[in-house]
C-alpha cells in the first residue's frame, strides 16, 4: 500500500522558514514525480512545487520562486521542501502528492495525481 506521510508543518511569523519532509512507502516505482500542492480555506488546492524524477527537473509557483525550494533524496522516497522568508499567503494544509510520469512528461497536476499524503499545516502570522 503506498502511502506518503508529510512532516515539519508548524506556526511561523512572516520572514521566517519552515522545511517540510514527505516520506514516500509501499513501492518502488522509478517514475515518480514528487509534488507539494497546498490548500487555503475556500481556496481551490494549487501546486507550490515539482521534481522529476531524475532530480535535475524542477517546477515552481510563480508565487513561490526564489523563497522555496523541493529537493529529493537518492532513492526517491523523500521529497523535501525548504520554506524560507514566508508570508502570511504561504499559509494553508500543504499536502505531498506523487505523480507517474508519462512520456517523460510530470504534468504535476491535482488532477493527475496518483496518490495524496494526508496534508500538514502551515501557518504563517504578520
Amino acid at each position: 500500500q503506498v502511502q506518503l506521510v508529510e512532516s515539519g508543518g508548524g506556526s511561523v511569523e512572516a520572514g521566517g522558514s519552515l522545511t517540510l519532509t514527505c516520506a514516500v512507502s509501499g513501492h518502488t516505482y522509478a517514475g515518480k514525480c514528487l509534488a507539494w500542492f497546498r490548500q487555503a480555506p475556500g481556496k481551490d488546492r494549487e501546486l507550490v512545487a515539482g521534481i522529476y524524477p531524475s532530480g535535475d527537473r524542477t517546477k515552481y509557483a510563480d508565487s513561490v520562486k526564489g523563497r522555496f525550494s523541493i529537493s529529493q533524496n537518492n532513492a526517491k522516497d523523500t521529497v523535501f521542501l525548504q520554506m524560507n522568508s514566508l508570508k502570511p499567503g504561504d499559509s494553508g494544509t500543504y499536502f505531498c502528492a506523487e505523480e507517474h510520469e508519462y512520456g517523460g512528461i510530470c504534468l504535476f497536476s491535482r488532477h493527475g495525481t496518483n496518490y495524496w499524503g494526508q496534508g500538514t499545516q502551515v501557518t504563517v502570522s504578520s
